[in-house]
């Protein structure tokens, strides 16, 4: 029987008449698309959470082991390998679950260490890494025209960095409103969902809000589960214990307000995304 840890929460990733994806035995694997056999796989040292990516050849991604992957896509030979932060007291600020993104020989991605990294494609050496003061970044960057796009968990912030530099260009608050989603671009509007059960669309011109829209469950609980001030309220979802069912049964109330984990997708000029109040949603 394979074992039931053994899940799969990377995207696979298609190239060369073969599709690539991580797991959580800690393998990455590349299997001929025509007949699903294996061509290979490369053993890290946790799960693999994450997406790959593939530019040039070289598959991109990162781990829960702390290490951050460059492989020859054709044979899964290590290439190089780069090392983020580790955390020996908790074990929660370490671990990649961020996919990459690849432009102009540059991989950004971000960390649970709350770092985010670009590093160079062909050496793995370090270009810049900008702090985000303990908040993990979950989701994956977005990148145009030398602009990198990401946003936070905890701190719920949304960021605009250059892409050379690091330097930021600009940011926007959600009021400590995780953000696990991943951005999405189509012309010059962003879409991204937020735990507050909103999607959220920012104008890249005006580095504004364009508009939200609020899921059901956002219009049924979300007064509830929200602060006067706009923040989240966990003392109504969790007790004061920290038993494991009330620290399961808080965060399933926190959810209740049809928090949008998942990333947008475009088509058509039709955004679809999903939300933990059991729809999909299509938006235009």
């Amino acid at each position: 029987m394979p074992d039931p840890f053994d899940f799969y929460l990377s995207s696979p990733a298609l190239w060369n008449g073969a599709v690539y994806f991580g797991s959580g035995d800690g393998n990455i694997y590349a299997l001929d698309m025509a007949s699903g056999k294996l061509r290979w796989k490369f053993q890290t040292g946790d799960v693999v959470h994450a997406s790959p990516a593939i530019s040039d050849g070289t598959l991109f991604v990162g781990s829960w082991d702390s290490y951050f992957y460059a492989l020859d896509a054709e044979q899964g030979k290590e290439k190089w390998r780069f090392k983020t932060g580790e955390d020996h007291d908790t074990h929660n600020q370490v671990g990649i679950q961020s996919s990459a993104a690849v432009d102009h020989g540059t991989v950004y991605f971000g960390c649970r260490d709350s770092n985010f990294y670009a590093v160079d494609a062909r050496s793995g050496k370090q270009k810049w890494v900008f702090n985000n003061k303990g908040s993990w970044v979950i989701g994956s960057p977005a990148v145009k025209e030398g602009k990198v796009y990401f946003a936070t968990s905890d701190s719920g912030l949304f960021y605009e960095l250059d892409g050379n530099s690091g330097l930021l260009v600009f940011s926007l608050d959600f009021q400590h409103w995780p953000m696990f989603s991943s951005p999405a671009i189509a012309g010059n509007t962003l879409y991204i969902g937020s735990h507050s059960g909103r999607l959220i669309a920012i104008s890249l011109t005006s580095r504004k809000v364009n508009w939200t829209f609020q899921t059901d469950g956002s219009h049924q609980n979300g007064a509830t589960y929200t602060k006067p001030d706009g923040s989240p309220n966990y003392e109504a979802a969790f007790p004061e214990d920290f038993f494991y069912d009330n620290l399961v049964a808080g965060m399933l109330k926190m959810m209740s307000v049809g928090a949008i984990l998942s990333s947008p997708v475009i088509v058509d000029r039709v955004i679809y995304v999903g939300s933990t109040d059991g729809y999909l949603y299509a938006l235009m």
